[in-house]
């Protein structure tokens, strides 16, 4: 299918405006990871995208060669927030942080970008904050203020942020979690953000973090909404230029690996945490502005899909069961990149009730309940869903127990439990 009116090709890096890229991977044409599919005789006409990084020699951004029409992308989104014990947790984390460190009094005006069904505004709601969502998600605005969570179904921009601050003030917290990574103009949403802060008021972004998705090879992770891969001193090369200061970060688990940024005005009252240029110093020492450590991530990324491939198609070839754990957007790209389909995966399964009777991207898998797996006798499971590894691995201990191996994609293929 033709789309050449809905993908752009990336020129000047988003985050400095150089032009000196250097390649790192390219998947060649894939699916968007999220674009679902009924069950049909044939699928001659399902669209497929660039899908390549590059990263920038100047910033050290990690960027999609091609961006999506973000109308495509957006205005009907199927992914919703995970109501796993993991995140759930980490959503009470970031609200005490917020609370704890920054001293965000009760009562203040807290406003999430990109807030999703507004679970994690819910949470700041019960820490006694007044909130207000923003997503251009039709859908999923719908379901936001049914839930008691205001929402507008607008994508953030200078215009978006003008409006909030004339009918509802100024915010003392502007969040952004797991989505700023998937905005092409952030210099508009830099520029609104600027506008609404006040002199101690925080904008606190959370993204997967370059250093672990290098070390751990999380090459799944790259999927046309992820249109940006951060380092700490990316981030405040961009904020520079907006007259905006990072102040603090902080490491986190979930998602495989990310980071808690905390910016305020250049000018503002906050002063810098040391862990600024602490993980500055980690990113210079791991080689993140060296060339040589985005050309050791292309070797790992073929070996990976390369031993991956090969070991479920041995396993199958003993006559063992294997389907996939999860529908996750980045097993979607697991699954193209390496070539897996149902000859391989005999299916998916998924809590996500509309993901269940649909089929998966590019590789037509179809997407079953937990209940249909369980009625399964299935040998292995390939864990796509690895970032809640912990927690499935605990809630399918009779799985386990009776013989059944899950298969971990990263850092390097594996079997748990081993031996088998």
């Amino acid at each position: 299918m033709d789309i050449s009116g809905t993908a752009r090709e990336v020129t000047a890096c988003r985050m400095c405006g150089e032009e000196d890229w250097q390649k790192v991977v390219d998947f060649g044409p894939v699916p968007l990871a999220d674009s679902f599919l009924e069950p049909a005789a044939s699928y001659d006409d399902e669209p497929r995208y660039p899908l390549a990084v590059i990263s920038c020699r100047s910033c050290r951004l990690m960027s999609l060669t091609h961006v999506v029409d973000p109308e495509a992308l957006y205005r009907t989104y199927p992914y919703t927030t995970s109501d796993s014990e993991t995140i759930k947790k980490h959503m009470g984390h970031v609200v005490a942080v917020c609370v704890e460190r920054f001293g965000i009094p009760e009562g203040s005006f807290v406003l999430e970008i990109g807030s999703n069904t507004g679970s994690q505004l819910k949470a700041f709601q019960n820490a006694g904050m007044r909130t207000l969502g923003i997503d251009p998600a039709r859908n999923i605005a719908v379901v936001a203020n049914e839930r008691g969570v205001e929402t507008l179904p607008e994508f953030f921009s200078v215009d978006t942020a003008a409006l909030v601050k004339k009918t509802y003030g100024t915010p003392q917290l502007i969040l952004g979690r797991h989505v700023f990574a998937h905005i092409d103009d952030v210099a508009s949403v830099a520029e609104g953000v600027r506008n609404l802060l006040g002199p101690d008021s925080l904008f606190a972004i959370e993204v997967p973090y370059l250093v672990d998705m290098l070390e751990r090879n999380e090459f799944d992770t790259i999927y046309h909404e992820h249109l940006s891969y951060f380092g700490v001193g990316t981030l405040v090369t961009l904020f520079q230029r907006h007259g905006l200061r990072v102040v603090d970060v902080e490491r986190l688990a979930v998602h495989g690996g990310s980071i808690l940024v905390f910016v305020g005005l250049d000018d503002g009252t906050r002063p810098t945490s040391p862990a600024v240029g602490e993980l500055i110093a980690l990113e210079k020492r791991t080689g993140l502005h060296e060339d040589a450590t985005y050309q050791r991530f292309a070797e790992h990324v073929e070996q990976i899909t390369g031993e991956l491939t090969a070991l479920v198609r041995s396993l199958r070839a003993e006559g063992k069961r294997i389907a996939g754990y999860g529908a996750p957007a980045k097993g979607n790209t697991l699954l193209n990149v390496c070539g897996l389909t149902t000859d391989d995966l005999e299916f998916c399964c998924d809590t996500t009730e509309f993901k269940q009777g649909l089929v998966l991207p590019g590789t037509h898998i179809p997407v079953h309940s937990p209940a249909y797996a369980k009625a399964q006798d299935i040998d292995y499971f390939l864990l796509l869903a690895w970032n809640y590894g912990e927690e499935i691995m605990a809630k399918e201990a009779a799985f386990l127990a009776r013989g059944g191996r899950f298969i971990l994609p990263n850092p390097r293929p594996s079997i748990v439990p081993s031996g088998a």
